[in-house]
């Protein structure tokens, strides 16, 4: 019971909208973008650091026993883990734990079962964001995952998941370029191309410019 009340914890802070499909369209942008531009810094920190590093060191690997409790843990390792570590490198040494998870729930039913176009969104960031050499076929699936769940939602919302759709299709564009998400070098202590550097000197990535 103390381990479902903290998934549950972590779903209810992620998402404030619920498992309620009834939400103002208005409202329901304002989250995401409150989600995806790091409004949440401050209040992960303060309230989920342990348990972030918890998930880091594999201490709640059982969470994914269940549907919701898989879902909070890739939240801890894919999101919570870019707020608590932000500007240093451990920020995306979970990625590949996140990753595993995504693969294991689409293949035992986890993702299929989850109830709102939200959860499914925020259970496949990690296709998007885990770097490796398959890298742009894990993208091609984001794309085809977030269409059909942008089809799938509630006719008021489904603008703003195919956005999401469109973000996945620029964010392919980037990995088809560089192979890698070249905004992390300076974290990850990786040299740039004159190609790359050209690209992080516009600023222009597709992680920042969702709902602005």
């Amino acid at each position: 019971m103390k381990e479902q009340q903290q998934w549950e914890g972590v779903l209810g802070f992620w998402f404030p909208e619920g498992r309620s499909l009834r939400i103002d369209p208005a409202e329901h942008r304002a989250l995401w973008h409150w989600r995806m531009q790091g409004g949440a810094d401050d209040a992960i920190i303060t309230r989920f650091s342990s348990l972030t590093e918890q998930a880091a060191n594999g201490q709640l690997d059982h969470w994914a026993l269940d549907p919701h409790g898989r879902l909070a843990l890739i939240i801890l390792l894919d999101q919570f883990s870019r707020s608590v570590w932000r500007e240093s490198a451990r920020a995306y040494a979970q990625d590949m734990h996140a990753m595993s998870l995504v693969n294991d729930g689409f293949a035992n039913g986890h993702f299929a079962s989850l109830e709102t176009p939200w959860f499914k969104i925020v259970y496949g960031l990690p296709l998007g964001h885990c770097e490796g050499d398959d890298h742009l076929q894990r993208i091609d699936l984001l794309i085809n995952v977030r269409e059909k769940i942008a089809a799938e939602a509630p006719i008021p919302l489904q603008p703003i998941y195919t956005s999401l759709a469109h973000q996945a299709a620029d964010v392919r564009k980037v990995i088809a370029a560089f192979g890698r998400h070249p905004h992390r070098n300076e974290v990850l202590k990786r040299p740039s191309t004159p190609f790359e550097k050209a690209y992080i000197a516009k600023g222009e990535f597709p992680h920042l410019k969702a709902f602005q």
